[in-house]
Protein backbone atom coordinates (compact mmCIF):
# COMPACT_ATOMS: atom_id res chain seq x y z
CA UNK A 1 0.00 0.00 0.00
CA UNK A 2 0.97 3.50 -0.24
CA UNK A 3 0.77 4.14 2.98
CA UNK A 4 3.73 1.36 3.00
CA UNK A 5 6.46 3.45 1.54
CA UNK A 6 8.26 4.73 4.20
CA UNK A 7 11.43 6.20 1.69
CA UNK A 8 12.91 9.38 4.03
CA UNK A 9 14.73 10.00 0.98
CA UNK A 10 16.11 9.01 -2.01
CA UNK A 11 18.36 6.59 -3.15
CA UNK A 12 20.26 5.66 -6.02
CA UNK A 13 18.59 3.36 -8.53
CA UNK A 14 21.15 3.16 -11.35
CA UNK A 15 24.76 3.65 -10.41
CA UNK A 16 27.03 5.70 -13.16
CA UNK A 17 30.56 4.12 -11.84
CA UNK A 18 33.37 4.48 -14.36
CA UNK A 19 30.97 5.04 -17.14
CA UNK A 20 29.58 2.38 -16.69
CA UNK A 21 25.98 1.83 -15.03
CA UNK A 22 24.71 -0.91 -12.70
CA UNK A 23 21.40 -1.48 -11.33
CA UNK A 24 21.58 -0.99 -7.16
CA UNK A 25 19.81 -4.31 -5.64
CA UNK A 26 18.24 -2.24 -2.52
CA UNK A 27 16.42 -0.01 -4.78
CA UNK A 28 14.93 -2.96 -6.62
CA UNK A 29 13.98 -4.04 -3.31
CA UNK A 30 11.97 -0.75 -3.05
CA UNK A 31 10.15 -0.84 -6.14
CA UNK A 32 9.21 -4.83 -5.83
CA UNK A 33 7.20 -3.89 -2.31
CA UNK A 34 5.29 -1.39 -4.31
CA UNK A 35 1.87 -2.90 -5.97
CA UNK A 36 0.18 0.17 -6.35
CA UNK A 37 0.51 1.88 -9.90
CA UNK A 38 3.48 4.21 -10.26
CA UNK A 39 3.63 7.62 -12.03
CA UNK A 40 7.25 8.06 -12.90
CA UNK A 41 8.53 11.22 -13.42
CA UNK A 42 11.77 11.99 -14.39
CA UNK A 43 14.14 15.16 -14.68
CA UNK A 44 17.15 15.57 -17.27
CA UNK A 45 19.00 18.76 -18.25
CA UNK A 46 22.74 20.36 -17.65
CA UNK A 47 24.53 20.21 -14.69
CA UNK A 48 23.90 23.13 -11.89
CA UNK A 49 20.63 23.80 -13.34
CA UNK A 50 18.65 23.15 -9.92
CA UNK A 51 16.86 19.91 -11.21
CA UNK A 52 17.10 18.55 -7.61
CA UNK A 53 15.44 21.24 -6.08
CA UNK A 54 12.12 20.91 -8.21
CA UNK A 55 12.10 17.37 -7.15
CA UNK A 56 12.69 17.99 -3.68
CA UNK A 57 9.87 20.10 -4.04
CA UNK A 58 7.32 17.27 -6.26
CA UNK A 59 9.17 14.81 -2.65
CA UNK A 60 6.95 17.59 -0.59
CA UNK A 61 10.32 17.80 0.98
CA UNK A 62 12.84 21.06 1.17
CA UNK A 63 16.02 18.32 1.74
CA UNK A 64 16.59 15.32 -0.56
CA UNK A 65 18.40 15.01 -3.56
CA UNK A 66 21.45 17.00 -3.48
CA UNK A 67 21.89 20.45 -4.66
CA UNK A 68 25.21 21.12 -4.14
CA UNK A 69 26.46 24.18 -4.58
CA UNK A 70 29.38 24.32 -6.71
CA UNK A 71 30.56 23.69 -10.33
CA UNK A 72 30.93 20.10 -9.52
CA UNK A 73 27.93 17.64 -10.42
CA UNK A 74 26.61 16.21 -7.54
CA UNK A 75 24.07 13.41 -8.46
CA UNK A 76 25.32 10.68 -10.56
CA UNK A 77 23.98 7.69 -12.47
CA UNK A 78 20.11 7.92 -11.67
CA UNK A 79 18.82 8.62 -8.12
CA UNK A 80 14.68 7.72 -7.13
CA UNK A 81 12.53 8.73 -4.22
CA UNK A 82 9.15 6.47 -3.97
CA UNK A 83 6.43 8.62 -2.30
CA UNK A 84 2.61 8.54 -2.06
CA UNK A 85 1.28 10.29 -4.79
CA UNK A 86 -0.65 13.71 -3.25
CA UNK A 87 -3.38 13.29 -5.55
CA UNK A 88 -3.77 10.67 -6.78
CA UNK A 89 -5.39 7.82 -4.08
CA UNK A 90 -3.76 4.08 -4.49
CA UNK A 91 -0.61 5.50 -6.63
CA UNK A 92 3.00 5.81 -5.81
CA UNK A 93 4.92 9.33 -7.64
CA UNK A 94 8.13 7.91 -8.39
CA UNK A 95 10.35 10.42 -8.86
CA UNK A 96 14.00 10.31 -10.76
CA UNK A 97 16.61 12.36 -10.92
CA UNK A 98 19.67 12.13 -13.07
CA UNK A 99 23.03 13.28 -13.07
CA UNK A 100 23.49 16.61 -15.09
CA UNK A 101 24.32 16.33 -18.89
CA UNK A 102 27.57 17.78 -20.06
CA UNK A 103 29.51 17.37 -16.64
CA UNK A 104 33.35 18.36 -17.86
CA UNK A 105 34.08 15.54 -15.11
CA UNK A 106 33.00 12.55 -17.52
CA UNK A 107 34.31 14.12 -20.63
CA UNK A 108 32.48 10.85 -22.18
CA UNK A 109 28.75 12.31 -24.33
CA UNK A 110 28.16 8.46 -24.24
CA UNK A 111 27.17 8.12 -20.87
CA UNK A 112 25.13 11.22 -21.54
CA UNK A 113 23.29 10.00 -23.74
CA UNK A 114 22.11 6.77 -22.09
CA UNK A 115 20.83 8.78 -19.17
CA UNK A 116 19.04 10.61 -20.95
CA UNK A 117 17.32 7.54 -22.98
CA UNK A 118 16.86 5.86 -19.74
CA UNK A 119 15.07 8.92 -18.25
CA UNK A 120 12.96 8.45 -21.05
CA UNK A 121 11.97 4.74 -20.85
CA UNK A 122 11.19 4.79 -17.58
CA UNK A 123 9.10 8.00 -17.26
CA UNK A 124 5.43 8.81 -17.92
CA UNK A 125 6.40 12.33 -17.33
CA UNK A 126 10.12 13.60 -18.41
CA UNK A 127 11.56 17.17 -17.66
CA UNK A 128 13.62 18.78 -19.31
CA UNK A 129 15.20 21.50 -17.25
CA UNK A 130 17.56 24.34 -18.38
CA UNK A 131 18.71 27.85 -17.84
CA UNK A 132 18.01 30.88 -19.63
CA UNK A 133 15.67 30.98 -22.59
CA UNK A 134 14.92 28.86 -25.82
CA UNK A 135 18.01 29.58 -28.29
CA UNK A 136 19.94 27.87 -30.62
CA UNK A 137 22.66 27.08 -27.88
CA UNK A 138 19.35 25.44 -25.65
CA UNK A 139 18.48 23.57 -28.56
CA UNK A 140 21.89 22.47 -29.41
CA UNK A 141 22.51 21.35 -25.81
CA UNK A 142 19.40 19.43 -26.50
CA UNK A 143 20.59 17.05 -29.01
CA UNK A 144 20.26 13.88 -27.41
CA UNK A 145 16.47 14.35 -27.95
CA UNK A 146 18.28 13.39 -32.08
CA UNK A 147 19.94 10.61 -30.75
CA UNK A 148 17.00 8.95 -29.88
CA UNK A 149 15.92 6.65 -32.84
CA UNK A 150 20.04 5.30 -32.47
CA UNK A 151 19.69 4.79 -28.61
CA UNK A 152 16.02 3.32 -28.69
CA UNK A 153 14.27 0.70 -30.86
CA UNK A 154 10.70 -0.02 -30.32
CA UNK A 155 10.76 -3.46 -32.01
CA UNK A 156 12.73 -6.58 -31.58
CA UNK A 157 12.84 -6.97 -35.48
CA UNK A 158 12.43 -3.55 -36.85
CA UNK A 159 10.88 -2.43 -40.55
CA UNK A 160 13.18 -0.67 -43.11
CA UNK A 161 11.77 2.46 -43.08
CA UNK A 162 11.22 2.48 -38.87
CA UNK A 163 13.56 5.36 -38.11
CA UNK A 164 11.42 7.81 -40.02
CA UNK A 165 8.50 6.82 -38.69
CA UNK A 166 7.79 7.73 -35.44
CA UNK A 167 4.42 6.40 -34.27
CA UNK A 168 5.84 3.44 -32.59
CA UNK A 169 7.71 6.02 -30.14
CA UNK A 170 4.80 7.87 -29.55
CA UNK A 171 3.07 5.18 -28.30
CA UNK A 172 5.25 4.87 -25.38
CA UNK A 173 6.71 8.22 -24.97
CA UNK A 174 6.53 10.19 -22.33
CA UNK A 175 4.95 13.81 -22.07
CA UNK A 176 7.18 16.80 -22.20
CA UNK A 177 7.72 19.44 -19.80
CA UNK A 178 10.61 22.15 -20.76
CA UNK A 179 11.64 23.84 -17.56
CA UNK A 180 13.24 27.72 -18.10
CA UNK A 181 15.39 28.34 -15.36
CA UNK A 182 16.45 31.80 -14.17
CA UNK A 183 14.82 32.82 -17.13
CA UNK A 184 14.42 36.61 -17.84
CA UNK A 185 12.74 37.56 -20.70
CA UNK A 186 9.38 39.09 -21.04
CA UNK A 187 6.45 36.54 -22.86
CA UNK A 188 4.96 38.40 -25.43
CA UNK A 189 5.23 37.89 -28.97
CA UNK A 190 4.58 40.98 -31.68
CA UNK A 191 4.04 42.62 -28.68
CA UNK A 192 0.99 40.64 -27.54
CA UNK A 193 1.37 38.76 -24.16
CA UNK A 194 1.69 34.98 -24.87
CA UNK A 195 1.56 31.70 -22.34
CA UNK A 196 4.83 30.16 -21.74
CA UNK A 197 3.11 26.77 -23.70
CA UNK A 198 2.68 29.68 -26.80
CA UNK A 199 6.71 30.35 -26.03
CA UNK A 200 7.94 27.10 -26.18
CA UNK A 201 5.56 26.49 -29.81
CA UNK A 202 7.06 29.67 -31.29
CA UNK A 203 10.61 28.27 -30.43
CA UNK A 204 10.05 25.06 -31.91
CA UNK A 205 9.18 26.79 -35.39
CA UNK A 206 11.32 25.45 -38.14
CA UNK A 207 13.43 27.37 -40.72
CA UNK A 208 12.54 26.87 -44.46
CA UNK A 209 15.84 26.20 -46.39
CA UNK A 210 17.81 23.07 -47.08
CA UNK A 211 21.20 24.11 -46.10
CA UNK A 212 23.29 22.50 -43.41
CA UNK A 213 22.15 25.51 -41.34
CA UNK A 214 18.67 24.88 -41.63
CA UNK A 215 19.00 21.38 -41.29
CA UNK A 216 20.68 21.64 -38.13
CA UNK A 217 18.47 24.23 -36.84
CA UNK A 218 15.31 22.03 -37.70
CA UNK A 219 16.77 18.64 -36.36
CA UNK A 220 15.91 19.10 -32.52
CA UNK A 221 12.88 21.13 -32.94
CA UNK A 222 11.60 18.37 -35.68
CA UNK A 223 12.40 15.23 -33.08
CA UNK A 224 10.63 17.14 -30.29
CA UNK A 225 7.55 17.74 -32.10
CA UNK A 226 7.49 14.40 -33.29
CA UNK A 227 8.13 12.52 -30.71
CA UNK A 228 6.60 14.49 -28.09
CA UNK A 229 3.05 15.37 -28.90
CA UNK A 230 2.16 16.62 -25.58
CA UNK A 231 4.23 19.20 -24.54
CA UNK A 232 4.54 21.97 -21.84
CA UNK A 233 6.56 24.97 -20.48
CA UNK A 234 7.35 26.41 -17.50
CA UNK A 235 9.47 29.84 -16.93
CA UNK A 236 10.88 30.36 -13.41
CA UNK A 237 12.47 33.56 -11.75
CA UNK A 238 15.48 33.52 -10.45
CA UNK A 239 14.58 32.51 -6.83
CA UNK A 240 16.88 34.73 -4.82
CA UNK A 241 20.23 36.86 -5.09
CA UNK A 242 23.06 34.53 -7.20
CA UNK A 243 25.12 35.07 -3.42
CA UNK A 244 22.29 33.28 -1.81
CA UNK A 245 21.72 30.20 -4.11
CA UNK A 246 23.98 28.04 -1.79
CA UNK A 247 21.74 28.16 0.53
CA UNK A 248 18.28 27.93 -1.36
CA UNK A 249 17.46 24.16 0.48
CA UNK A 250 17.68 26.15 3.91
CA UNK A 251 15.61 29.40 2.95
CA UNK A 252 12.17 29.42 3.77
CA UNK A 253 9.33 30.18 0.73
CA UNK A 254 9.02 33.85 2.35
CA UNK A 255 12.55 34.86 1.75
CA UNK A 256 12.74 33.72 -1.87
CA UNK A 257 10.94 36.09 -5.05
CA UNK A 258 7.32 35.63 -4.83
CA UNK A 259 7.08 34.81 -8.21
CA UNK A 260 9.31 32.14 -7.80
CA UNK A 261 7.31 30.57 -5.49
CA UNK A 262 4.20 30.56 -7.19
CA UNK A 263 6.09 29.28 -10.56
CA UNK A 264 7.30 26.39 -8.38
CA UNK A 265 3.74 25.80 -6.96
CA UNK A 266 2.47 25.66 -10.45
CA UNK A 267 4.53 23.56 -11.57
CA UNK A 268 3.90 21.01 -8.98
CA UNK A 269 0.09 21.20 -9.32
CA UNK A 270 0.68 20.40 -12.69
CA UNK A 271 2.66 17.50 -12.49
CA UNK A 272 0.47 16.16 -9.51
CA UNK A 273 -2.23 16.48 -11.34
CA UNK A 274 -1.82 15.72 -15.32
CA UNK A 275 1.23 13.13 -14.95
CA UNK A 276 -0.41 9.71 -16.29
CA UNK A 277 0.18 6.88 -14.41
CA UNK A 278 2.70 4.99 -16.36
CA UNK A 279 1.46 3.05 -19.05
CA UNK A 280 2.64 0.45 -21.41
CA UNK A 281 1.92 -0.75 -25.19
CA UNK A 282 -1.83 -2.45 -25.18
CA UNK A 283 -2.83 -0.06 -21.53
CA UNK A 284 -0.60 -2.36 -19.12
CA UNK A 285 -0.63 0.26 -16.39
CA UNK A 286 3.16 -0.27 -14.65
CA UNK A 287 3.40 -1.14 -10.94
CA UNK A 288 6.61 -1.43 -8.68
CA UNK A 289 7.46 -4.85 -10.03
CA UNK A 290 6.91 -4.06 -13.63
CA UNK A 291 8.89 -1.08 -13.06
CA UNK A 292 11.60 -2.92 -11.58
CA UNK A 293 11.42 -5.19 -14.65
CA UNK A 294 12.39 -2.70 -16.56
CA UNK A 295 15.17 -1.17 -15.24
CA UNK A 296 16.76 -4.43 -15.61
CA UNK A 297 15.91 -5.18 -19.00
CA UNK A 298 17.29 -1.65 -20.32
CA UNK A 299 20.38 -1.85 -18.05
CA UNK A 300 21.24 -5.02 -18.96
CA UNK A 301 20.90 -4.51 -22.71
CA UNK A 302 23.26 -1.02 -22.26
CA UNK A 303 25.98 -2.98 -20.24
CA UNK A 304 25.77 -5.70 -22.84
CA UNK A 305 26.46 -3.68 -25.82
CA UNK A 306 22.94 -3.39 -27.11
CA UNK A 307 20.22 -1.17 -27.40
CA UNK A 308 17.10 -1.19 -25.23
CA UNK A 309 14.30 -2.00 -26.69
CA UNK A 310 10.79 -1.44 -25.72
CA UNK A 311 9.09 -4.65 -27.57
CA UNK A 312 11.49 -6.92 -25.45
CA UNK A 313 11.38 -5.00 -22.54
CA UNK A 314 7.61 -5.88 -22.65
CA UNK A 315 7.91 -9.34 -23.39
CA UNK A 316 10.55 -9.54 -20.66
CA UNK A 317 8.26 -8.61 -18.21
CA UNK A 318 5.41 -10.39 -19.53
CA UNK A 319 7.41 -13.68 -19.34
CA UNK A 320 7.79 -12.88 -15.27
CA UNK A 321 3.94 -11.88 -15.08
CA UNK A 322 2.40 -14.94 -17.00
CA UNK A 323 4.35 -17.54 -15.70
CA UNK A 324 3.10 -15.81 -12.13
CA UNK A 325 -0.38 -15.26 -13.26
CA UNK A 326 -0.51 -19.32 -14.42
CA UNK A 327 0.67 -20.34 -10.90
CA UNK A 328 -1.86 -17.78 -9.13
CA UNK A 329 -5.00 -19.13 -11.27
CA UNK A 330 -3.55 -22.44 -10.53
CA UNK A 331 -3.51 -21.66 -6.52
CA UNK A 332 -7.00 -20.42 -6.88
CA UNK A 333 -8.37 -23.25 -8.40
CA UNK A 334 -6.41 -25.51 -5.62
CA UNK A 335 -8.23 -23.70 -3.15
CA UNK A 336 -11.86 -23.67 -5.00
CA UNK A 337 -11.90 -27.07 -5.36
CA UNK A 338 -10.53 -27.73 -1.97
CA UNK A 339 -13.42 -25.49 -0.18
CA UNK A 340 -16.04 -27.31 -2.79
CA UNK A 341 -15.49 -30.75 -3.34
CA UNK A 342 -16.31 -33.12 -0.82
CA UNK A 343 -14.24 -36.87 -1.70
CA UNK A 344 -15.70 -39.45 -3.06
CA UNK A 345 -18.45 -37.81 -5.18
CA UNK A 346 -21.77 -39.48 -5.94
CA UNK A 347 -21.43 -39.44 -9.70
CA UNK A 348 -18.16 -38.05 -11.75
CA UNK A 349 -20.67 -35.84 -12.96
CA UNK A 350 -20.73 -34.10 -9.88
CA UNK A 351 -16.84 -33.40 -9.95
CA UNK A 352 -16.98 -32.47 -13.37
CA UNK A 353 -18.81 -29.96 -12.62
CA UNK A 354 -16.95 -28.73 -9.95
CA UNK A 355 -13.98 -28.74 -11.83
CA UNK A 356 -15.66 -26.83 -14.48
CA UNK A 357 -17.04 -23.89 -12.39
CA UNK A 358 -13.01 -23.49 -10.61
CA UNK A 359 -11.62 -23.87 -14.02
CA UNK A 360 -13.67 -20.81 -15.39
CA UNK A 361 -12.81 -18.67 -11.99
CA UNK A 362 -8.98 -19.79 -12.66
CA UNK A 363 -8.58 -18.88 -16.54
CA UNK A 364 -10.75 -15.47 -15.10
CA UNK A 365 -7.64 -14.85 -12.92
CA UNK A 366 -5.05 -15.47 -15.58
CA UNK A 367 -6.73 -13.37 -17.83
CA UNK A 368 -6.95 -10.49 -15.44
CA UNK A 369 -2.97 -11.23 -14.25
CA UNK A 370 -1.33 -11.79 -17.74
CA UNK A 371 -0.54 -10.05 -20.85
CA UNK A 372 1.25 -10.23 -24.23
CA UNK A 373 0.69 -13.98 -24.04
CA UNK A 374 2.48 -14.61 -27.49
CA UNK A 375 1.09 -17.27 -29.32
CA UNK A 376 -0.89 -18.04 -26.18
CA UNK A 377 2.15 -20.29 -24.46
CA UNK A 378 1.29 -19.44 -20.73
CA UNK A 379 -2.79 -20.03 -21.59
CA UNK A 380 -1.86 -23.43 -22.96
CA UNK A 381 0.46 -24.14 -19.80
CA UNK A 382 -2.23 -22.89 -17.76
CA UNK A 383 -4.68 -25.34 -19.60
CA UNK A 384 -2.45 -28.25 -19.16
CA UNK A 385 -1.72 -27.49 -15.67
CA UNK A 386 -5.47 -27.70 -14.66
CA UNK A 387 -6.32 -30.61 -16.79
CA UNK A 388 -3.33 -32.38 -14.86
CA UNK A 389 -5.24 -31.16 -11.60
CA UNK A 390 -8.55 -32.55 -12.70
CA UNK A 391 -7.12 -35.77 -13.66
CA UNK A 392 -5.18 -36.06 -9.75
CA UNK A 393 -9.20 -34.95 -8.81
CA UNK A 394 -10.46 -37.68 -10.43
CA UNK A 395 -8.28 -39.88 -9.25
CA UNK A 396 -8.29 -39.03 -5.60
CA UNK A 397 -12.10 -39.39 -6.15
CA UNK A 398 -11.71 -42.68 -7.31
CA UNK A 399 -9.30 -43.72 -4.32
CA UNK A 400 -11.64 -42.25 -1.51
CA UNK A 401 -14.53 -44.14 -3.37
CA UNK A 402 -12.56 -47.95 -3.63
CA UNK A 403 -11.27 -46.97 -0.30
CA UNK A 404 -14.82 -45.75 1.15
CA UNK A 405 -16.72 -48.98 -0.41
CA UNK A 406 -14.35 -51.25 0.65
CA UNK A 407 -15.04 -50.62 4.03
CA UNK A 408 -18.43 -50.56 3.47
CA UNK A 409 -18.03 -54.06 2.10
CA UNK A 410 -15.91 -55.24 5.53
CA UNK A 411 -18.63 -54.13 7.51
CA UNK A 412 -21.82 -55.40 5.56
CA UNK A 413 -20.30 -58.55 4.61
CA UNK A 414 -18.42 -59.83 7.13
CA UNK A 415 -21.01 -60.99 9.60
CA UNK A 416 -21.81 -63.39 6.65
CA UNK A 417 -18.90 -64.64 5.74
CA UNK A 418 -18.19 -65.27 9.69
CA UNK A 419 -21.93 -67.18 9.27
CA UNK A 420 -21.08 -69.29 6.31
CA UNK A 421 -17.58 -70.07 8.49
CA UNK A 422 -19.64 -71.73 11.02
CA UNK A 423 -21.95 -73.41 8.91
CA UNK A 424 -25.18 -72.03 9.05
CA UNK A 425 -25.79 -72.16 5.69
CA UNK A 426 -24.46 -75.96 5.29
CA UNK A 427 -28.24 -77.57 5.35
CA UNK A 428 -30.72 -78.83 3.76
CA UNK A 429 -31.89 -75.30 2.36
CA UNK A 430 -29.16 -73.31 3.33
CA UNK A 431 -28.66 -72.04 0.25
CA UNK A 432 -31.73 -70.11 0.08
CA UNK A 433 -31.29 -68.70 3.10
CA UNK A 434 -27.77 -67.80 2.09
CA UNK A 435 -29.09 -66.02 -0.89
CA UNK A 436 -31.58 -64.11 0.74
CA UNK A 437 -29.26 -62.63 3.28
CA UNK A 438 -26.77 -61.71 0.44
CA UNK A 439 -30.01 -60.14 -1.54
CA UNK A 440 -29.97 -58.46 2.00
CA UNK A 441 -26.96 -56.67 2.36
CA UNK A 442 -26.75 -56.04 -0.70
CA UNK A 443 -29.55 -53.62 -0.32
CA UNK A 444 -28.28 -51.91 2.93
CA UNK A 445 -24.95 -51.29 0.77
CA UNK A 446 -27.02 -49.57 -1.67
CA UNK A 447 -28.66 -47.66 0.47
CA UNK A 448 -25.35 -46.30 2.09
CA UNK A 449 -24.86 -43.11 1.15
CA UNK A 450 -21.71 -41.20 -0.36
CA UNK A 451 -19.74 -44.28 -1.97
CA UNK A 452 -18.52 -42.59 -4.74
CA UNK A 453 -17.99 -43.74 -8.48
CA UNK A 454 -16.63 -47.32 -7.66
CA UNK A 455 -19.22 -48.35 -5.86
CA UNK A 456 -20.59 -50.87 -8.44
CA UNK A 457 -17.17 -52.19 -9.68
CA UNK A 458 -16.01 -52.76 -6.04
CA UNK A 459 -19.30 -54.46 -5.14
CA UNK A 460 -18.99 -56.89 -8.32
CA UNK A 461 -15.37 -57.32 -7.79
CA UNK A 462 -16.00 -58.59 -3.75
CA UNK A 463 -19.12 -60.91 -5.28
CA UNK A 464 -16.79 -62.31 -7.60
CA UNK A 465 -14.28 -63.32 -4.93
CA UNK A 466 -17.04 -65.17 -3.05
CA UNK A 467 -18.29 -67.01 -6.16
CA UNK A 468 -16.25 -70.12 -5.05
CA UNK A 469 -18.27 -69.29 -1.35
CA UNK A 470 -21.28 -69.79 -2.72
CA UNK A 471 -20.91 -72.65 -5.76
CA UNK A 472 -20.15 -74.27 -2.40
CA UNK A 473 -23.29 -73.89 -0.45
CA UNK A 474 -25.08 -74.28 -3.56
CA UNK A 475 -23.62 -78.16 -3.68
CA UNK A 476 -24.11 -78.68 -0.31
CA UNK A 477 -27.77 -78.13 -0.04
CA UNK A 478 -29.80 -81.35 -0.27
CA UNK A 479 -33.01 -79.98 -0.80
CA UNK A 480 -32.13 -78.81 -4.03
CA UNK A 481 -32.20 -81.28 -7.36
CA UNK A 482 -29.60 -81.45 -9.79
CA UNK A 483 -31.49 -79.49 -12.13
CA UNK A 484 -32.60 -76.93 -10.18
CA UNK A 485 -28.51 -76.32 -9.16
CA UNK A 486 -27.85 -75.97 -12.88
CA UNK A 487 -30.46 -73.54 -13.28
CA UNK A 488 -29.27 -71.63 -10.46
CA UNK A 489 -25.91 -72.17 -11.54
CA UNK A 490 -26.71 -70.43 -15.01
CA UNK A 491 -28.67 -67.75 -13.73
CA UNK A 492 -25.60 -66.37 -11.28
CA UNK A 493 -23.77 -66.51 -14.24
CA UNK A 494 -26.19 -64.41 -16.03
CA UNK A 495 -26.83 -61.88 -13.27
CA UNK A 496 -22.82 -61.84 -13.12
CA UNK A 497 -22.81 -61.57 -16.74
CA UNK A 498 -25.47 -58.44 -16.81
CA UNK A 499 -23.21 -56.91 -14.01
CA UNK A 500 -19.77 -56.34 -16.40
CA UNK A 501 -21.67 -55.20 -19.29
CA UNK A 502 -23.33 -52.42 -16.64
CA UNK A 503 -19.70 -51.66 -15.94
CA UNK A 504 -18.45 -51.45 -19.31
CA UNK A 505 -21.28 -49.10 -20.21
CA UNK A 506 -20.50 -47.53 -17.09
CA UNK A 507 -16.60 -47.09 -17.61
CA UNK A 508 -17.68 -45.85 -21.49
CA UNK A 509 -20.61 -42.98 -20.41
CA UNK A 510 -17.23 -42.00 -17.73
CA UNK A 511 -15.32 -42.01 -20.81
CA UNK A 512 -17.73 -40.10 -22.89
CA UNK A 513 -17.95 -37.52 -20.01
CA UNK A 514 -14.36 -36.73 -19.81
CA UNK A 515 -14.39 -35.76 -23.48
CA UNK A 516 -17.04 -33.72 -23.05
CA UNK A 517 -15.24 -31.95 -20.28
CA UNK A 518 -12.36 -31.17 -22.31
CA UNK A 519 -14.22 -29.84 -25.10
CA UNK A 520 -15.54 -27.68 -22.44
CA UNK A 521 -12.66 -26.79 -20.88
CA UNK A 522 -11.38 -26.14 -24.97
CA UNK A 523 -14.21 -23.89 -25.41
CA UNK A 524 -13.91 -22.09 -22.26
CA UNK A 525 -10.16 -21.11 -23.11
CA UNK A 526 -11.49 -20.16 -25.99
CA UNK A 527 -13.78 -18.08 -25.07
CA UNK A 528 -12.34 -15.49 -22.74
CA UNK A 529 -9.05 -15.64 -24.85
CA UNK A 530 -11.09 -14.52 -27.67
CA UNK A 531 -12.79 -11.44 -25.40
CA UNK A 532 -9.47 -10.81 -24.20
CA UNK A 533 -8.48 -10.56 -27.50
CA UNK A 534 -10.70 -8.02 -28.60
CA UNK A 535 -10.68 -6.11 -25.86
CA UNK A 536 -6.80 -5.67 -25.88
CA UNK A 537 -6.75 -4.85 -30.35
CA UNK A 538 -9.76 -2.34 -28.65
CA UNK A 539 -7.24 -0.82 -26.81
CA UNK A 540 -4.48 -1.03 -29.23
CA UNK A 541 -6.78 0.84 -31.92
CA UNK A 542 -7.32 3.37 -29.07
CA UNK A 543 -3.64 4.52 -28.78
CA UNK A 544 -3.33 4.24 -32.47
CA UNK A 545 -6.18 6.72 -32.87
CA UNK A 546 -4.77 8.85 -30.41
CA UNK A 547 -1.39 9.05 -31.72
CA UNK A 548 -2.64 9.19 -35.58
CA UNK A 549 -4.43 12.27 -34.06
CA UNK A 550 -1.39 14.29 -32.74
CA UNK A 551 0.11 13.32 -36.24
CA UNK A 552 -2.48 14.80 -37.89
CA UNK A 553 -2.04 17.84 -35.85
CA UNK A 554 1.73 17.85 -36.41
CA UNK A 555 1.22 17.75 -40.13
CA UNK A 556 -1.67 20.34 -40.31
CA UNK A 557 1.02 22.35 -38.21
CA UNK A 558 3.87 21.75 -41.08
CA UNK A 559 1.56 22.60 -43.90
CA UNK A 560 0.28 25.83 -42.20
CA UNK A 561 4.02 26.57 -41.79
CA UNK A 562 4.84 26.28 -45.38
CA UNK A 563 7.26 22.76 -44.66
CA UNK A 564 5.65 20.76 -47.41
CA UNK A 565 8.49 18.17 -47.44
CA UNK A 566 8.19 17.40 -43.79
CA UNK A 567 4.19 17.23 -44.64
CA UNK A 568 4.50 14.83 -46.84
CA UNK A 569 6.87 12.70 -44.84
CA UNK A 570 4.18 13.10 -42.03
CA UNK A 571 1.56 12.27 -44.56
CA UNK A 572 3.39 8.93 -45.23
CA UNK A 573 3.66 7.81 -41.74
CA UNK A 574 -0.25 8.29 -41.11
CA UNK A 575 -0.76 6.69 -44.38
CA UNK A 576 1.47 3.61 -42.68
CA UNK A 577 -0.63 3.69 -39.35
CA UNK A 578 -3.82 3.73 -40.75
CA UNK A 579 -3.09 0.96 -42.50
CA UNK A 580 -1.94 -1.14 -39.70
CA UNK A 581 -5.32 0.21 -38.23
CA UNK A 582 -7.58 -1.00 -40.79
CA UNK A 583 -5.76 -4.27 -40.54
CA UNK A 584 -6.29 -4.79 -37.01
CA UNK A 585 -10.03 -3.63 -37.34
CA UNK A 586 -10.85 -6.56 -40.13
CA UNK A 587 -8.13 -9.20 -38.35
CA UNK A 588 -9.64 -12.32 -37.33
CA UNK A 589 -8.98 -13.91 -34.22
CA UNK A 590 -8.06 -17.82 -35.08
Amino acid sequence: MASEIHMTGPMCLIENTNGRLMVNPEALKILSAITQPVVVVAIVGLYRTGKSYLMNKLAGKKKGFSLGSTVQSHTKGIWMWCVPHPKKPGHVLVLLDTEGLGDVEKGDNQNDSWIFALAILLSSTFVYNSMGTINQQAMDQLHYVTELTHRIRSKSSPDENENEDSADFVSFFPDFVWTLRDFSLDLEADGQPITADEYLTYSLKLKKGTSEKDKTFNLPRLCIRKFFPKKKCFVFDRPVHCKKLAQLEKLHDEELDPEFVQQVADFCSYIFSNSKTKTLSGGIKVNGPRLESLVLTYVNAISSGDLPCMENAVLALAQIENSAAVQKAVAHYEQQMGQKVQLPTETLQELLDLHRDSEREAIEVFIRSSFKDVDHLFQKELAAQLEKKRDDFCKQNQEASSDRCSALLQDIFSPLEEEVKMGIYSKPGGYRLFIQKLQDLKKKYYEEPRKGIQAEEILQTYLKSKESMTDAILQTDQTLTEKEKEIEVERVKAESAQASTKMLQEIQRKNEQMMEQKERSYQEHLKQLTEKMERDRAQLLKEQERTLALKLQEQERLLKEGFQTESRKMQNEIQDLQKKMRQRRTCTIS
